[in-house]
């Protein structure tokens, strides 16, 4: 056989998914398993979004439609935005996607050239690096550390940046960090992008998930809506992950190049999902906000137990739902405590350096789950902290 494209080789999976994957496999061999490995909300949909489905269907709505997406949802993606972000955007701007990983993927697609340099944020998103390096980019990491509270360090930013330098990705709030951009750091990294003339792709998927304040969007810094391309979509905000539903908002040249690249890919999403969609932006019932003041509850129950955890530190995440624990003080390794937990207690978790080098003395829990299964993970982790409590620096 042929050898395949070189191009697969340069790419990387995803830790997360291949935690699941060995969680899953415990739980057929009758196990009980309290998941708090992937990023996916317990709720679903609210019922009005599942009905607009049903009605799509019922109504015939299953047939090829625009391959930039319904026009109805482009509107409300457009008008949502600018309730929701206070930005200005034309619905022929938008471009819907079958997720928002496949909206990244069209996105680097359309911008990266071989040898081009594309800054991305470390710990953060491991697609970011992957599908780069699978284009014949260079990815280049900006590390997110604690000594900077985990925000992006401008002086850091701007000493990677090389005239190769084509692209800026920033993830706020950030997976896994729960990191929340600062707006004079948000500025500086816009100043930047203006005066090195780069692209920034601005991955918002969860940008109606913080615990304060209000989200602030790249776009809305001067000289930005020339050079911004916003990922986003359904799956956290909306509980809507297996609709696999994402969007890019992009200026016209980019937005032209996207709509090339569907036409040579999947042809357009299914439309009576669009029409759910629309629904889920009315969101009529509050979902959302009640979603996010559930996962607020969470967060400070569960950062909370896990700083009783001998050895772990937890700061409060701004925005997502990921706790992000130094276990720097068990005196072992991510990927040691994380087969702990899975194979004696049944409590998946991602070691950090799945999300990059800067996450090596790191765990990532999720907390999209009940409070309840949140207290039994902490209890089951207590029960085998054993295996590193003698280690402890007191």
């Amino acid at each position: 056989m042929r050898p395949l494209a070189c191009r697969v080789s340069m790419m990387s999976g995803e830790g997360a998914l291949s935690v699941y994957a060995r969680a899953q496999e415990l739980e057929r061999q009758g196990r009980s398993i309290l998941h708090l490995e992937l990023g996916e909300p317990d709720f679903h949909p609210a019922a009005p979004t599942r009905e607009a489905l049903k009605r799509a269907l019922d109504e015939g709505k299953d047939r090829y439609c625009p391959v930039a997406g319904i026009p109805a949802l482009r509107q409300a993606i457009a008008q949502y935005l600018g309730e929701t972000r206070n930005l200005s955007i034309h619905p022929d701007h938008v471009v819907i996607a079958p997720g928002c990983k496949i909206a990244l993927f069209l996105a680097l697609m359309a911008l990266v050239d071989p040898g081009d340099q594309v800054l991305y944020p470390d710990p953060g998103f491991p697609g970011y690096a992957s599908i780069t390096a699978g284009f014949g980019g260079l990815p280049v990491p900006f590390e997110l550390s604690e000594r900077h509270q985990l925000q992006p360090d401008p002086d850091e930013l701007a000493s990677k940046i090389t005239p190769r330098t084509k692209i800026l990705i920033t993830n706020s709030p950030g997976n896994p960090t729960g990191t929340v951009y600062r707006e004079d750091v948000q500025a500086q990294l816009a100043a930047l992008a203006v005066k090195h003339d780069l692209i920034v792709l601005s991955d918002e998927i969860y940008a109606r998930i913080i615990y304060g304040g209000n989200y602030v969007s790249m776009l809305r810094y001067p000289g930005m809506k020339e050079r911004t391309v916003i990922i986003d979509g359904f799956s956290k905000s909306f509980a809507m992950t297996g609709w696999r539903l994402g969007y890019a908002v992009a200026p016209p040249p980019i937005t032209s190049a996207l709509q090339m690249l569907v036409v040579n890919s999947y042809t357009c999403v299914a439309e009576f999902s669009q029409y759910g969609a629309i629904e889920a932006l009315r969101d009529t019932t509050g979902a959302t906000p009640r979603m996010v003041e559930e996962f607020g509850r969470r967060r400070e129950q569960f950062v909370r137990d896990l700083n009783q955890v001998p050895g772990f530190r937890c700061q409060a995440p701004e925005g997502a739902f990921y706790a992000w624990v130094n276990i720097s003080q068990t005196g072992m390794s991510a990927e040691e405590i994380c087969r702990i937990m899975l194979e004696e207690a049944g409590v998946p978790a991602i070691p950090g350096e799945g999300f990059g080098r800067a996450g090596r003395e790191f765990v990532r829990f999720s907390f999209a789950c009940s409070r309840e299964t949140l207290r039994q993970a902490i209890a089951r982790i207590q029960q085998v902290a054993s295996a590193w409590q003698t280690r402890v620096h007191v």
